[in-house]
């Protein structure tokens, strides 16, 4: 299967701290993905989106500085995994995040690469920049 790699950056005007805990902490994260979400804040541990239309596991934590996950959506092939790792870098006036996700079956990367920035970066700079 052909894959490709989405590369995307945001600067969010708040702390570090409040957009690791958007993505980490299931109740911020269904407030702004407007979803049923479950989130394990361990290594290792597993966590579902969007009523478990995408899931992974967490293969890399560091506090407020980055998450690195396995990612798949449900229609994805079988056993078939991304790899989505979110940087953030605090920067004049908020946090800069830098996100890439490698292994997106190309044949949905146009409407993966759109579906994060519709849902999780906009409504996410909606909820922390009140």
């Amino acid at each position: 299967m052909e894959t490709k790699t989405i590369k995307q950056s945001v600067t969010i005007k708040a702390a570090p701290h409040a957009v690791y805990e958007a993505l980490m902490d299931a109740k911020i994260h269904a407030e702004f993905t407007s979803g049923e979400v479950s989130i394990s804040r361990k290594l290792g541990g597993k966590f579902s989106t969007f009523g478990g239309y995408a899931e992974g596991i967490n293969v890399e934590l560091e506090q407020d500085k980055k998450i690195v996950q396995t990612w798949r959506a449900e229609d994805w092939p079988e056993g078939h995994y991304s790899r989505a790792a979110f940087t953030l870098t605090k920067v004049t006036g908020g946090t800069k995040l830098t996100f890439t996700q490698t292994g997106v079956p190309a044949d949905q990367y146009g409407d993966i690469a759109e579906g994060w920035k519709d849902y999780y970066w906009a409504p996410m700079k909606k909820l922390l920049e009140k």
